[in-house]
């Protein structure tokens, strides 16, 4: 009787039943290398989500890639704009002092332009109401 048991046992081992209380000792590892677990339902039945994470996982390296190139970009500029700060700040300068007034007279005598400084002052142009609708049309007739 013993040997029928343990033959019936044999064969539900073959058939995928398994007694209570005994358990299978799988080699997980061992599955992985030689390839076994692909062809297995489980893992075919996951594979649109295995490939969706990978997927996710691509996006995101390149993502973080992109975003640190975009970062080193920032600081070489950030670099970059405070070596030229002080340059743009002196030539700022000089071009505040050569376009004071005094300065373009002197620069107009020295090249031999013949303009000279207007020592006039300035003056205000008062229009009476009657000339007002002379200045709003676009041809003004004399």
């Amino acid at each position: 009787m013993e040997q029928k048991s343990t033959q019936t046992q044999e064969f539900d081992d073959i058939q995928g039943i398994k007694e209570p209380g005994v358990k299978k000792n799988r080699n997980v590892f061992k599955s992985v290398l030689d390839g076994s677990f692909m062809g297995k339902d489980q893992f075919l039945d996951r594979m649109p989500y295995i490939l969706f994470l990978v997927g996710i996982g691509i996006a995101y390296i390149t993502n973080t890639y992109h975003a640190e190139n975009l970062l080193r970009e920032r600081k070489k500029l950030e670099l970059e704009m405070r070596e030229l700060h002080p340059e743009a700040i002196s030539i700022s300068s000089q071009l505040m002092q050569m376009s004071n007034q005094t300065e373009v007279a002197h620069l107009c005598k020295e090249n031999g332009l013949e303009m000279h400084e207007n020592l006039d002052p300035p003056y205000k142009i008062v229009l009476k109401p009657q000339d007002v609708k002379f200045v709003n049309r676009k041809v003004i007739d004399k």
